[in-house]
C-alpha cells in the first residue's frame, strides 16, 4: 500500500511538471509514440525477420510463414495430375473411309472391264495385266491378279461385297495408329472363316483390306486443350498458410524449403533490401494519423485541451492494436476491438469511440493481413459496443453490452459463412470465438475501468454513482457530524438534478456535485446555521470579520478534503465555484454597523475567493444552494413567496455577474426557475392540520 501511495505521489508530481504540462510537448510525444509502435508492428508484417540460410544447412529455429505463400512445386504437381486425368478428345475422319472405298470401287470396276476384255481376247493377257496394275494399290502380285481375272463374275461380286463389308466394319468404329496391326490380324481371321470362296481369293481379300485400312482417329487438339484449360482452372493453388511452420528447427533446408523461404522474403540476400513496403507503411500510418487528428481538431476540439484524455485514447488504441496480432494466431474473431470502443465510449464520448473503432479496424485488418470479412466484423461489432455503452451507469450494463456484441458476432459469422460457402464445423468454431469475444471484451472493460478512471482522473456515470453512495467516507462523515448540511445537500441535489435534466446537461454530475459542495463545513460544522441544534450561536462570540473567514473557508476546506479523498476534478470544481465571488452579506452588514470600525471594513474580506462557475452544472448547484437556503428561511413558504424568492435569487446572481463564465442562456434560466419552483413546492407544500381527538372519545368508540 505504501508503495502504491509513493508511486501515486511520483506520478502526480510528474504530471504537475511544467514541461510535462506543455500541450505541444505532449502532442509530439503522443504522435511519435503512435507512429513508432504502429510502424514497428506493421513493418514486422510486410518485412519479417530474414535468415541467412543455404540449401543443406540446418534450420536454427522453427520458421513460420508470415503470410500465405504459394507452394509452386506442389501446385505444379497438382496441375500435372489434372492434365493427366483429362481424356483426350478424339475424332473419326470420315473422308479416309470414303477415299478407301472409292479406291477399291475403282479397282473392281476396272477389274470387271479388263476381265471382259480378257474373256474376249485371252492373247492380250500381258496388256490387260499392265492395265489392271495401274489400279493396284494393294500390293497384289501377278499371280493374284491372274486369279482375279480367272474367277467368274458371280464369285468376284461376292468377293467384292465381303471386301467392302470388312473395310466398313473396321473403319467405321475408327482405327488408331497403334491398333492397325491388331486390326489386320483380325481381318485375316475373318476372311479365313468365310465359306464359298477359294483360299486364293481369301488371301487376295486380306491383302486388299489390310493394304487399304489406315488410321482414321485423330486427336482433336482444340477440344482437348479446352478440357485441359478447364481442368487447370479447377486446380486450387497450394498455399503454406500464414502461421504454419515452413521448416522445423533442426530440419535440413531443401531446395523446396529454400524456394518457399525466398518467396516469403525470409532469406537474407545482400543488396535485396526492398524499401517499397517501408514507404507504403509510412504513408498509410501518416494518412490515418492525419485523418484522426483532423477529426479531433474539427469535431472534438475540446479534447485537445485535455492532455490526459489524449493519452488515454492513444494508450487504449495501441494496447488493443498490439494484442490483436498474437490473438489473431488463435482466431481473428477473438480480437478485442469492442473493449476499446466500450472504454472510450464510457470514459470520453460514444461518437469518438465509433470513429476510433473505424481507424483501429482498418489498421488491425491491414497489419494482420486479413480479409474484408474481418474488417466488416470488427467495424460493426465495435460500433455496436460503442452505442450500447453510450449511457451506461451500471457496471452490469457493460456485461449486457458484451452479450449484444457476442450476438452480433455470431450473426455476422453465420452470414459470411453462408455467403462464402464455409462448412458448418468451421462456422460453429468461429461462432464460439465470436461469443467468447463479446464476453472477454466486457470483462476486460469492467476490470480495467477503475484503473482508467483513477490514473486519468476521469469521471464516468459509474464513478458518479459510486460517489453518490451514502457509505462513501465523506458523505458518511457529513451525515454524522453535520446532519443539517447533509440534509441541505440532499435537497440541493434534487433541485440541481431536476434543473440539469430539464436543460439537457449532466444531471448526475449536478446531483453528486451537490452532495459534496459543502463538505468543507465538516471542519467547523456548528458555525453553520443548519447544524446548530440549540439557540447558542458561536458567531455571537467572534467578530464579523472572523465569522466571514470561517464561513468562506468552507470552500477551501472542501477542496482540500476532496483532494484527500481523490474526488474527481469535476466535483472539486463545483465545490470551489459554488459560491463564485459572492459577498457574505450578513456579516458584511454586521461589520458595517459596528460603530467606528465601519470605515475600516474591506469588502474583499467578505467575498468568496471564487472562481465563478465555469460550467452549467456548477452554476446550477450555486443557484440551487442559494434557493434552498433562502426558501428554508421563509416563515410562510407559499407558492407566491417561493416564486418571488426564486426569481429574485436567480436575477441577483445574474446581475452580480456570477453566471458570466458558464453557458447558461436566458431560456435555460427560465427553465431552471420553473423547475426549482415546482420541486420546492413539492418539498414545502402546505400540510393539512389534523383535528385533535380526545382519548375519551376513542374509548367511547371502542
Amino acid at each position: 500500500m505504501a508503495f502504491l501511495q509513493s508511486m501515486d505521489k511520483l506520478l502526480r508530481k510528474t504530471v504537475n511538471n511544467k514541461i510535462v504540462k506543455n500541450k505541444h510537448f505532449n502532442y509530439t510525444i503522443i504522435a511519435i509514440l503512435f507512429f513508432v509502435i504502429i510502424f514497428s508492428s506493421f513493418y514486422s508484417t510486410v518485412s519479417p525477420k530474414r535468415y541467412d540460410l543455404k540449401v543443406g544447412q540446418v534450420s536454427p529455429t522453427d520458421i513460420i510463414a508470415p503470410i500465405d505463400i504459394e507452394d509452386k512445386e506442389e501446385t505444379a504437381k497438382e496441375r500435372e495430375k489434372a492434365i493427366r486425368a483429362v481424356d483426350p478428345t478424339e475424332e473419326v475422319d470420315p473422308t479416309i473411309q470414303i477415299n478407301i472405298r472409292n479406291k477399291v470401287e475403282v479397282f473392281f470396276k476396272n477389274l470387271y472391264e479388263l476381265k471382259d476384255a480378257y474373256d474376249v481376247s485371252p492373247n492380250n493377257y500381258e496388256e490387260i495385266l499392265e492395265a489392271l496394275d495401274i489400279y493396284n494399290d494393294f500390293s497384289l502380285n501377278e499371280n493374284d491378279m491372274r486369279v482375279l481375272l480367272d474367277s467368274n463374275n458371280e464369285t468376284l461380286k461376292s468377293f467384292e461385297r465381303y471386301t467392302y463389308d470388312f473395310i466398313i466394319q473396321v473403319m467405321t468404329t475408327g482405327i488408331k495408329e497403334e491398333e492397325l496391326d491388331n486390326k489386320r490380324e483380325n481381318i485375316e481371321e475373318y476372311f479365313m472363316e468365310i465359306e464359298g470362296i477359294s483360299e486364293n481369293l481369301k488371301a487376295i481379300g486380306i491383302k486388299i483390306v489390310n493394304n487399304s485400312i489406315k488410321e482414321n482417329i485423330f486427336l482433336d487438339n482444340k477440344l482437348t486443350q479446352e478440357k485441359i484449360n478447364s481442368a487447370l482452372e479447377n486446380v486450387e493453388t497450394v498455399y503454406i498458410n500464414k502461421g504454419r511452420i515452413i521448416v522445423n528447427e533442426g530440419e535440413i533446408i531443401t531446395e523446396r524449403h529454400y524456394r518457399l523461404l525466398a518467396d516469403a522474403k525470409l532469406i537474407d540476400k545482400e543488396n535485396e533490401r526492398d524499401l517499397r513496403p517501408v514507404i507504403g507503411v509510412i504513408l498509410i500510418i501518416i494518412l490515418l494519423e492525419v485523418m484522426l487528428i483532423a477529426y479531433i481538431y474539427f469535431f472534438k476540439n475540446k479534447l485537445l485541451d485535455n492532455i490526459a484524455n489524449m493519452y488515454l485514447i492513444a494508450i487504449v488504441f495501441l494496447i488493443v492494436f498490439l494484442i490483436s496480432k498474437p490473438l489473431d494466431n488463435i482466431s481473428n474473431y477473438i480480437i478485442p476491438i469492442s473493449s476499446s470502443a466500450m472504454l472510450i465510449s464510457i470514459l470520453i464520448s460514444p461518437t469518438l469511440a465509433i470513429v476510433i473503432n473505424i481507424f483501429l479496424a482498418i489498421l488491425i485488418t491491414l497489419s494482420t493481413g486479413n480479409t474484408l470479412t474481418l474488417f466488416v466484423t470488427l467495424l460493426i461489432s465495435g460500433t455496436i459496443a460503442a452505442i450500447s455503452t453510450s449511457k451506461t451507469n451500471q457496471r452490469s450494463n457493460i456485461f449486457v453490452s458484451g452479450l449484444i456484441v457476442s450476438l452480433c458476432n455470431v450473426i455476422l459469422i453465420v452470414a459470411f459463412g453462408l455467403i462464402q460457402g464455409i462448412g458448418a464445423t468451421e462456422i460453429v468454431i468461429n461462432g464460439f470465438y465470436g461469443i467468447l469475444n463479446g464476453v472477454f471484451c466486457s470483462i476486460l472493460t469492467i476490470g480495467s475501468l477503475p484503473l482508467w478512471e483513477y490514473v486519468f482522473n476521469i469521471l464516468t456515470p459509474i464513478k458518479l454513482l459510486e460517489l453518490s453512495n451514502p457509505n462513501h467516507p465523506v458523505l458518511k462523515r457529513l451525515l454524522v457530524e453535520a446532519p443539517g448540511t447533509y440534509h441541505h445537500s440532499i435537497i440541493v441535489g434534487n433541485l440541481s438534478e431536476a434543473a440539469a435534466q430539464a436543460i439537457g446537461c449532466n444531471s448526475l454530475l449536478a446531483r453528486v456535485g451537490s452532495y459534496y459542495h459543502d463538505i468543507g463545513k465538516l471542519k467547523r460544522p456548528y458555525f453553520f446555521k443548519e447544524n446548530q441544534l440549540t439557540s447558542d450561536n458561536p458567531h455571537d462570540k467572534v467578530s464579523p470579520c472572523l465569522s466571514s473567514n470561517i464561513i468562506r473557508s468552507h470552500v477551501q476546506d472542501g477542496v482540500k478534503l476532496a483532494h484527500e479523498h481523490k474526488v474527481p476534478s469535476e466535483i472539486v470544481d463545483i465545490i470551489e465555484q459554488h459560491h463564485g465571488d459572492t459577498l457574505v452579506k450578513y456579516f458584511y452588514h454586521k461589520a458595517m454597523n459596528e460603530g467606528e470600525e465601519t470605515k475600516e471594513v474591506n469588502i474583499k474580506d467578505f467575498r468568496y475567493k471564487g472562481p465563478k462557475p465555469s460550467s452549467k452544472e456548477a452554476a446550477i448547484v450555486m443557484l440551487a444552494d442559494s434557493v434552498e437556503a433562502a426558501v428554508r428561511s421563509l416563515s410562510e413558504p407559499t407558492k407566491d413567496n417561493i416564486e418571488e424568492l426564486v426569481e429574485k435569487i436567480i436575477k441577483g446572481k445574474h446581475d452580480e455577474g456570477q453566471l458570466y463564465n458558464c453557458d447558461l442562456t436566458f431560456k435555460d434560466l427560465e427553465t431552471i426557475k420553473k423547475v426549482f419552483i415546482n420541486t420546492l413546492m413539492g418539498i414545502f407544500h402546505e400540510r393539512i392540520e389534523y383535528p385533535e381527538i380526545s382519548s375519551d372519545g376513542l374509548e367511547a368508540c371502542n
